[in-house]
């Protein structure tokens, strides 16, 4: 059986293309694994990773970090069934582990406005860990509006409206093993 990587898809009455195929996002993923891996060696640190976009990626990503470490999630809403984000985060899911003292790797899908980063980063801090670095599969660096850190980035993209590889257009979409545009053709 193959994984499902069409070349285009139909999703919510629209088109989309291949943007980056699962090979480029492979090998990505897989230096990321590596330069996580070599930073925190001696550290055992606890990935948080953002639901529901973030968990393929996160899946991926700790199978190439070969150290010690944990997995935690939560959950936050900001963009509901729409294309572009509501400008309003709600969290749904908080974290089970105490990170108090512990190194935090806290892992998104994409990172646009910027806006869930900040909000994510401010709350952890309230938490007392010892650091956060923030990890991101995509950044669309000309939506960024709210001033974040990125430590760890696969792909600054430019402004486009992405699907697959965990991501969701209205919750469909997450099982393609790439990453798509809209084909605005």
């Amino acid at each position: 059986m193959s994984q499902y990587k069409p070349q285009t898809i139909q999703c919510n009455g629209e088109t989309f293309r291949i943007y980056l195929t699962d090979n480029k996002i492979e090998e990505r993923v897989c230096e990321l694994g590596e330069e996580i891996a070599q930073e925190y060696k001696d550290r055992h640190p606890i990935f948080i990773g953002v639901l529901n976009g973030a968990y393929i990626f996160l899946s991926d990503l700790m199978r190439y970090v070969e150290i010690s470490c944990e997995v935690d999630f939560l959950k936050l809403s900001s963009y509901g069934d729409e294309k572009v984000s509501s400008g309003q985060v709600t969290d749904l899911k908080d974290i089970d582990a105490n990170i108090e003292g512990r190194h935090v790797i806290l892992v998104e899908d994409i990172v646009d406005t910027g806006l869930s980063m900040k909000y994510l980063v401010e709350k952890l801090q309230k938490k007392k860990p010892a650091s956060i670095a923030t990890v991101t599969l995509l950044h669309k660096t000309e939506a960024t509006h709210h001033d974040v850190q990125l430590d760890y980035v696969g792909f600054e993209i430019p402004t486009l409206f992405v699907l697959g590889y965990g991501l969701d257009y209205a919750q469909e979409g997450r099982n393609l093993a790439q990453i798509y545009i809209l084909d605005e053709d």
